[in-house]
């Protein structure tokens, strides 16, 4: 069996702040990563749940209902609505957040690194949504098509943002791809069907937005691409029957990108220690860093190792992860999570 080398962390962590999430990620898995996040910490725990308060500011866009949908974290979970009579893309969205966070959080892991707390040579991880996710989940109808530009643009003028105030060769960008996968899947989410709402194939639009995405990170800063199937209460909204949309979607991206892939993570369920979940990797593009999702908190070392002896028959290198992020595991639950990865992989 290979013995997987390095990790990643997704993007969450279930700690309340990037200094705890920097300083336990470094001290637990220093010698393990190439990069370390910020743990996704405050507004952003809850991934892209904060965005309808910061899109609902904007002159032009509504909130859905009269009364708010509490969510968690004081979050009002209402979708959103292009106002009668606006045109799009005269809206001019406020700043979403990303950014300020990525800086703010830069600081204190340059701060920890001249500590010494955080090991010379390690990047500063930021993961970001793409617009599908957002646009899919908190517009409808033709709204989508009317706001997926403004928003794209929104996020690329966060991304300049953080490549503006972050040095280049201290900064790894993750691009968090989930709503493509139910899309290309067909899956549903509370009994409604993940769409597109482009015209032609669904998975040609899909690949286009990831590329141009991926090309708007400067090839001197590395850029990654999480593959996810979502995370609802620790569960997916569709279960892989394998890996081969995963490969055909990553070799679709790779192909089309103009510029290299730093890493690649996709996810591994719990229940597929079988040589047939991981079969199609054999046709994987190969790219710099392979991290497969398996580490899971609920059979920790001996599933790891299961599911590690299964995919080691197909690719012989790849590093671990676990399948998402981990900012909604149970509290306590953190470090052994973390253990599990330096436990089950060689260091770099």
């Amino acid at each position: 069996m290979t013995q997987p080398q390095g990790a990643l962390l997704v993007g969450s962590v279930n700690y309340d702040d990037a200094e705890t999430t920097i300083r336990t990620a470094a001290a637990l898995l220093g010698g393990h990563l190439k990069r370390i996040p910020d743990g996704e910490v405050g507004k952003r725990f809850h991934w892209i749940m904060f965005q309808p308060d910061v899109l609902g500011q904007a002159e032009g866009i509504e909130r859905v209902g009269d009364e708010p949908i509490p969510f968690k974290a004081g979050l009002d979970a209402r979708p959103l609505r292009i106002a009668d009579g606006v045109d799009a893309a005269s809206i001019v969205l406020p700043p979403l957040g990303y950014a300020d966070a990525a800086i703010e959080s830069y600081r204190v892991f340059t701060r920890l690194r001249d500590e010494g707390a955080v090991p010379d040579g390690i990047r500063f991880q930021v993961s970001l949504p793409t617009p599908v996710a957002i646009v899919a989940s908190f517009f409808s109808g033709d709204d989508r098509a009317a706001i997926a530009p403004v928003y794209t643009a929104a996020m690329k003028a966060e991304l300049e943002a953080i490549l503006d105030a972050i040095p280049h060769d201290d900064l790894a960008v993750q691009w968090d791809v989930a709503n493509e996968m139910g899309i290309i899947e067909r899956a549903a989410i509370h009994g409604a069907p993940m769409q597109a709402w482009w015209d032609g194939d669904p998975f040609d639009g899909l690949v286009a937005r990831l590329v141009e995405l991926v090309d708007a990170v400067p090839a001197d800063v590395e850029a990654g691409v999480h593959l996810c199937y979502g995370d609802i209460a620790e569960h997916h909204f569709l279960e892989p029957p394998d890996t081969s949309v995963l490969v055909r979607f990553a070799n679709a991206v790779i192909a089309g990108a103009s510029r290299p892939l730093s890493w690649l993570h996709l996810p591994v369920p719990i229940e597929r220690d079988d040589p047939d979940y991981f079969s199609a990797l054999s046709a994987l593009t190969p790219v710099a860093e392979l991290y497969l999702g398996l580490v899971h908190r609920e059979d920790g070392v001996e599933g790891a190792r299961r599911r590690i002896a299964a995919a080691s028959a197909v690719v012989p290198t790849f590093g671990v992860a676990t399948e998402c992020g981990i900012g909604r595991a149970p509290e306590g639950t953190t470090e052994g999570i973390l253990r599990t990865h330096a436990e089950v992989a060689a260091g770099w």
